[in-house]
C-alpha cells in the first residue's frame, strides 16, 4: 500500500527517537526535570504516531475485521499503554510495532532484521532491568554495565548468576529476554544453515551442468569416430568405367552419322 511505503521511514526514525527518550532518564537520572518531561512527551508522541498509523491502515483496509484478525499484535501494542500508563508497557508496545514495521520493509534482509532485533532487545532489556532493579533493596544490578552484562548472558542463555533480578517485574523481564534470545538464536542458526544449503545446492548444480557438458562432448566424439571409421572402410570409386573384354568400344556419334550419310553400297549407274 502507498501509505505503508510512505510511512515506513518516518516511523522507523520515530522509533529511534523513542529509544533515545527512553534511555536518557535511566542513564541520567539526575537530569533536570524538564528533560524527563520532554522524554515522556516524546515517548507518548511516538506511541501516538504508531497508533495513528494503525488506524489509517485499518480504515484503508478493504475488510476491516479481516485486518484486525490478521494483525492482533498491532492492536495489542496500540491498546497496551492505555491499560496502565507504565513506561515499560510503552516500551513493549513500541517494540512490537517497530518489529512489525521492520518485517514489512522489503529492503531489510533477514540478517539485518535479526541483528537489529538483537541490539534493540539487548539495549531495551538492559535499560528496563536497570530502571526496575536499581533501587531494589536486595538488587545487584546497579549500573548500566551490570545491566548490559546481565542482558547479554540472559539472551545467550548462559546465565552466570553473578547478576540476577530480585524483583517480580525484573524476573518477568528476564523471562521475556530469555524467550526472545532463544527465538533469535534459532533464527540465526536457521539462517546460517539455509545459507550453507543454498551454497551446496549451487555447487551441486554447477557440477551437474559440467557433467552434462562432458557427457554431451563424449557422445559427439563417439559419433565422429564412428563416422570416420565408416568413411575409411568404403573403397574409392574409379572415375573411368572399365571395358568388358571382347566387346568393342562404340564409335563416337559423329563417325556414325558420317557413315550413314555416305552409304554402304556402290553407286548405281544411270
Amino acid at each position: 500500500m502507498r501509505w505503508e511505503a510512505r510511512a515506513q521511514g518516518p516511523l522507523l526514525a520515530l522509533a529511534v527517537a523513542f529509544g533515545v527518550a527512553y534511555a536518557v532518564p535511566i542513564v541520567a537520572p539526575d537530569a533536570q526535570h524538564w528533560v524527563h518531561q520532554l522524554c515522556t512527551v516524546v515517548e507518548w508522541a511516538v506511541w501516538g504516531a504508531f497508533a495513528v498509523d494503525y488506524v489509517v491502515r485499518l480504515v484503508l483496509a478493504p475488510y476491516t475485521w479481516l485486518f484486525v484478525r490478521k494483525h492482533p499484535l498491532d492492536l495489542l501494542a496500540v491498546l497496551l499503554p492505555l491499560v496502565q500508563p507504565l513506561r515499560l508497557l510503552r516500551v513493549v508496545a513500541t517494540l512490537l510495532l517497530v518489529g512489525r514495521r521492520a518485517r514489512m520493509a522489503p529492503q531489510i534482509t533477514l540478517t539485518t532484521y535479526v541483528a537489529g532485533a538483537v541490539v534493540g532487545l539487548m539495549m531495551f532489556g538492559s535499560l528496563a532491568v536497570l530502571h526496575v532493579e536499581r533501587n531494589a533493596p536486595d538488587g545487584n544490578i546497579r549500573t548500566l554495565g551490570d545491566a548490559v552484562w546481565w542482558s547479554f548472558t540472559t539472551m545467550t542463555t548462559v546465565g552466570y548468576g553473578d547478576h540476577a533480578p530480585t524483583t517480580g517485574l525484573g524476573r518477568v523481564l528476564a523471562v521475556g529476554l530469555m524467550l526472545s534470545g532463544i527465538a533469535l538464536l534459532g533464527v540465526v542458526t536457521a539462517n546460517i544453515a539455509a545459507w550453507f544449503i543454498s551454497r551446496f545446492d549451487r555447487d551441486d548444480a554447477e557440477e551437474r551442468r559440467q557433467t552434462a557438458l562432458l557427457e554431451a562432448l563424449t557422445t559427439e566424439v563417439r559419433e565422429l569416430r564412428a563416422e570416420v571409421a565408416r568413411l575409411s572402410a568404403t573403397p574409392p570409386s574409379d572415375p573411368e568405367a572399365p571395358q568388358v573384354a571382347g566387346v568393342p568400344a562404340q564409335a563416337p556419334r559423329a563417325c556414325r552419322s558420317d557413315q550413314a550419310g555416305s552409304g554402304s553400297g556402290p553407286p548405281r549407274s544411270g
